[in-house]
C-alpha cells in the first residue's frame, strides 16, 4: 500500500508540474507579443498616416500595413520615382503630403493595380480613341471664294459614273443674298451638263443630289469633272461664282471605292480667250535642292486645226540655257477638245545662279494622225533677258516666293 501511495504520489507531481511549465509558457508567448505589438504602434508616427489617406478608416488600414516583416521588400512604383520621402522604423517608406494632387482619395479602390501605373481594370484612357480633327469646313485660307464638296464612284458592269453633290461652304456672291446652283461638266464634252436645283437665300448650300454620266472604262480616265457654281439674281441672271476641275485620271474607281472629296473653289479667266488660247501653269523653285517645277494646268480657246475625236493637243515643257536647250518634257494628248485639262507636273535641275540666263518655253502642239504635228501656240516665261509682262512677272514672283506654287494664265502667241 506504501509503495502504491508513493507512486501515485510521483506521478501527481509530474502531471502538476508539466501543467505549471505550460501555463507559464503560454503566458511568456502572450506577453511577448503584447510587448512586440505596443513597440510597433509607438515608433509609427499616426499623424503622417493621416495626411496620406485622409480619414480613419484608411489610417486604420496604412497601419496594419505597416506591420509586414522585415523578409518581404517593398517596392517603390516607377510612376512615384523622384517624390520626396519619410523613412519609418520598419524600414518601409511613405509618399510626403508635399504634391496634394498625388494623395489618393477615399473611398473603394480597384485591387487591380500595376506597378508601372497602368490605368484600373475598367477605366477608358481618352487618349487612346481621338480621331484627328476633321478641318475642312473651319479652316480656310484668305482669300477664299468658297469650298465643294462632291463623291464619285464608277459602276463596272453598267459603266455609270456616280457622281454626288454633297454641299457648298463660304461662298462669296456679288450681292447681300445668295441663291447658288451647280452646273457638272463631264469634259471634254462641254454641250452638255448636269444640273443642281437652285437654294435660295444661303451662302452655304446643302444639295445631296446625285448624278450619273454614262462613259466607258477605257475612256473614264481621260475624262475631266468640271464643276461651275453660280448665283442668281432678282433680274434671273445667272453669275459664275468658281469652278472646281477635277481629272479622273490618277483616281482609283471601282464599285466599292466611294471617294468623298473637297475642293475650294478658283475664279474662272473671265477674260476672252487670247487670238490662239490660252495656258494656266504654276510655277514653283525650292532653291535647297535646285529644283524648278511646272504644273501644266489647262489650255482654253484652243484654234484647233481639226475639230474630230482624232486629234490629239498636249504640251511640250522645254528648259532653255542662253537660249540653248537643256532638256524638255511633255504631257500627255488630250483628244478631241479646245479646252484641255493635264495637271501634269515635271521638275528640272536648275542652278540658283542659272535663273538670270535660263527661261521656260511651253508649246501647245495639235499632233493629227498621219500628219505632221502642228503649233498652236507657245509662250515664253523667263528673266528679263527673254521676257516682259505677265510672263516676266510670273518669273520674278517664283523667285521671290521660294518652294510656293505660283498660277498664272497666259496668252498663247503664234511667232517662233
Amino acid at each position: 500500500d506504501q509503495a502504491v501511495a508513493v507512486a501515485g504520489a510521483v506521478i501527481g507531481s509530474i502531471l502538476l508540474f508539466v501543467l505549471i511549465g505550460m501555463t507559464a509558457y503560454l503566458l511568456w508567448k502572450k506577453f511577448c507579443c503584447l510587448l512586440s505589438y505596443e513597440k510597433l504602434t509607438s515608433s509609427v508616427k499616426t499623424t503622417n498616416a493621416n495626411a496620406f489617406f485622409q480619414d480613419e478608416t484608411n489610417s486604420e488600414m496604412q497601419l496594419k500595413s505597416t506591420s509586414r516583416s522585415r523578409s518581404v521588400p517593398f517596392i517603390i512604383p516607377p510612376t512615384l520615382h523622384g517624390r520626396d520621402w519619410i523613412n519609418l522604423t520598419n524600414e518601409e517608406q511613405v509618399q510626403e503630403d508635399s504634391d496634394p494632387y498625388m494623395i489618393p482619395q477615399s473611398g473603394p479602390r480597384s485591387s487591380f493595380h500595376s506597378l508601372a501605373g497602368a490605368y484600373v481594370v475598367g477605366t477608358i484612357n481618352p487618349e487612346l480613341y481621338k480621331f484627328p480633327e476633321d478641318k475642312s469646313e473651319t479652316d480656310f485660307p484668305d482669300g477664299n471664294i468658297g469650298r465643294l464638296w462632291f463623291s464619285i464612284e464608277y459602276e463596272q458592269e453598267s459603266e455609270r459614273l456616280l457622281v454626288s453633290l454633297i454641299k457648298v461652304r463660304k461662298l462669296q456672291p456679288p450681292a447681300d443674298s445668295c441663291s447658288p446652283f451647280v452646273k457638272i461638266y463631264l469634259l471634254p464634252d462641254e454641250r452638255s451638263y448636269l444640273q443642281s436645283k437652285t437654294k435660295r437665300k444661303t451662302l452655304n448650300p446643302q444639295f445631296d443630289e446625285n448624278f450619273v454620266f454614262q462613259v466607258s472604262s477605257k475612256m473614264l480616265l481621260q475624262r475631266t469633272l468640271k464643276f461651275l457654281v453660280y448665283h442668281v439674281d432678282k433680274q434671273k441672271k445667272h453669275h459664275l461664282l468658281g469652278q472646281v476641275i477635277f481629272p479622273l485620271k490618277n483616281q482609283v474607281l471601282t464599285d466599292d471605292n466611294k471617294l468623298v472629296i473637297w475642293r475650294d473653289l478658283e475664279k474662272d479667266n473671265l477674260e476672252p480667250p487670247s487670238e490662239y488660247g490660252d495656258i494656266q501653269f504654276s510655277l514653283s523653285y525650292n532653291d535647297y535642292l535646285g529644283r524648278l517645277t511646272v504644273v501644266v494646268l489647262r489650255a482654253k480657246g484652243l484654234k484647233l486645226q481639226e475639230e474630230s475625236h482624232a486629234v490629239g493637243v498636249y504640251v511640250k515643257v522645254s528648259l532653255m540655257n542662253h537660249n540653248k536647250f537643256i532638256k524638255s518634257k511633255k504631257t500627255a494628248a488630250v483628244l478631241g477638245t479646245p479646252n484641255p485639262v493635264y495637271n501634269e507636273t515635271f521638275s528640272f535641275k536648275a542652278d540658283q545662279t542659272e535663273l538670270d540666263t535660263a527661261s521656260l518655253n511651253l508649246s501647245v502642239l495639235q499632233n493629227i494622225k498621219g500628219e505632221k504635228t502642228l503649233l498652236l501656240g507657245r509662250v515664253v516665261v523667263g528673266p528679263f533677258m527673254y521676257t516682259r509682262g505677265k510672263e516676266l512677272e510670273h518669273w520674278n514672283e517664283m523667285i521671290s516666293k521660294p518652294k510656293e506654287l505660283v498660277k498664272r494664265w497666259h496668252a498663247l502667241c503664234h511667232s517662233m
